[in-house]
């Protein structure tokens, strides 16, 4: 079967619910969710129900609107307060990191090539082509697991890895790309190769933070009759803001990522639905995204290089990414070793490099679908191995933290221009000591109680309310203040 625009909508309506029905049962056992999509895919593909869909620049075009969304919506939720400390050593994964990644994985590759146990005959510069779709960590599996699973870190080591995510994508993508240049043209000038890849830096890197800037005054700025319609109005921002970059010939993957930190740090009007709508694009397009590679891949010709793809990722596992950890890491001297091991096992591969691989794939060189299926394999090994033990893997390194329990603010949104904040606190016997009504309670000058929750019901309060223990109360308060309980019925 093959899609046409008869049946597009019932086929992806139906691949949609499976894939989000079997990831809720996959979830319960640890299994990261975007693995179940990329298997959903491949179960109603060509070598399974028998859905036909093999166009590489179609999934290359879905994959672009797809991490532009997906680059921008971390970005949107990097606190620069969070970050601040771990700029430095999660630029030098996402850059030098990269590099090396790329580097010592295809000199391994064009080392393998040729063997007598294999069936790759690889050159040098295609063996490198090979690692560079590889070399970057996959930012929406990195976002998913860690957020998906509420994976609390010690040392600030969960935001410098959404930081080396969500900005060592463009490293890879002009790593890709240059090399393809050698690989396809006569006469090359590594000179100018260097001199591109500083543009696209430059270039992606101004042109994010100013249009960031634009974007944010113009969400305050424009007074829209509707609410719902300012997301609308963010996410044309983002496609606008990644595709001026490429015209202009910055990366676009770092100008949306770069601007979805600086909207996510700047007070904006109706923010609540800005996120949530962001939110569910997200998971949409990771969804589409890997259910659609799923279905790309022929997973018979995969096992053509099963023992290839098998040698590369266990390599890239435990020597390449661990080696390009420790070295890039060298400067930073507050980060230990045991962070340095667990960043290690945390390169995980996803939707990212099989994009990448599609581009030899578009290019036409020699032996690119050979390459497309040794990155899915290692994709998917990444997700098995990887993906399913960083949590039990925290824990054997003692850096994992209790997670934070979620703020229940009733669903209650105070605007971003209101300097106050929303907090909930559990009411208790000591709390009451006093007397059982909030006028005999003694609370803090800055305070003030908007709502109880008992059971299932939502109280207004007032004075002469009599309160029960276990009743939660909903209180709004200086930003100054420090937490509602605090001092709260004493």
């Amino acid at each position: 079967m093959v899609f046409t625009a008869e049946n597009i909508l019932l086929i992806g309506s139906i691949l949609i619910f499976v894939s989000i029905v079997i990831s809720k049962t996959g979830y319960r056992f640890g299994v990261p969710t975007l693995l179940l999509f990329l298997l959903v895919g491949m179960l109603f593909g060509s070598d399974g129900l028998g859905l036909q869909f093999n166009s590489a620049s179609d999934a290359q075009f879905v994959g672009m609107i797809a991490l532009s969304i997906i680059l921008f919506g971390g970005g949107l939720e990097t606190k620069v307060s969070d970050i601040k400390t771990v700029i430095g050593p999660g630029l030098a994964l996402s850059t030098l990191g990269v590099v090396l990644t790329t580097l010592i994985t295809g000199l391994f590759i064009y080392y393998i090539s040729g063997w007598d146990e294999t069936v790759i005959y690889l050159p040098l510069v295609v063996s490198m082509l090979l690692a560079a779709t590889m070399s970057s960590t996959d930012s929406a599996s990195v976002f998913s697991i860690l957020r998906s699973q509420n994976i609390n870190l010690k040392n600030n080591l969960r935001p410098m890895l959404e930081l080396e995510s969500g900005s060592n994508d463009p490293m890879a993508y002009m790593l890709t790309i240059a090399l393809i240049q050698v690989i396809t043209a006569d006469d090359v000038s590594i000179s100018l190769i260097v001199r591109d890849l500083i543009v696209q830096f430059f270039f992606g890197a101004v042109i994010g933070y100013g249009l960031g800037k634009i974007s944010a005054w113009i969400i305050n700025r424009i007074n829209l009759s509707n609410s719902s319609l300012y997301p609308i109005l963010l996410l044309s921002l983002v496609f606008f803001t990644f595709t001026i970059t490429d015209l202009l010939k910055g990366n676009g993957y770092l100008a949306v990522y770069i601007a979805g930190i600086v909207v996510g740090n700047t007070k904006l009007v109706n923010k609540r639905e800005i996120c949530t709508f962001m939110d569910g694009m997200i998971w949409l397009f990771q969804i589409v995204l890997f259910i659609m590679l799923g279905l790309l891949v022929n997973p018979h010709e995969m096992l053509g290089v099963a023992w290839e793809a098998f040698l590369i990722g266990l390599f890239m596992m435990f020597v390449a990414r661990p080696l390009s950890v420790f070295v890039s890491l060298l400067p930073f001297r507050k980060v230990n070793v045991r962070s340095k091991l667990f960043v290690s096992w945390v390169g995980l591969r996803g939707a990212v490099p099989i994009i990448f691989a599609t581009y030899p794939v578009i290019a036409e060189i020699n032996g690119s679908q050979q390459l497309f299926n040794i990155v899915f394999f290692i994709t998917l090994l990444s997700l098995v191995v990887q993906g399913t033990t960083i949590a039990g893997f925290a824990r054997r390194l003692h850096i994992d933290l209790p997670e934070e329990e979620p703020v229940d603010n009733f669903g209650v949104e105070i605007p971003e221009n209101v300097d106050s904040q929303l907090q909930s606190i559990t009411l208790t016997q000591e709390m009451m000591a006093q007397g059982n009504r909030l006028a005999d309670m003694s609370i803090p000058r800055g305070m003030l109680v908007m709502l109880v929750k008992r059971n299932n019901e939502f109280i207004i309060p007032n004075g002469q309310l009599e309160l029960k223990e276990g009743d939660r109360l909903l209180i709004i308060s200086e930003k100054k203040e420090e937490t509602a309980a605090a001092g709260f019925g004493k």
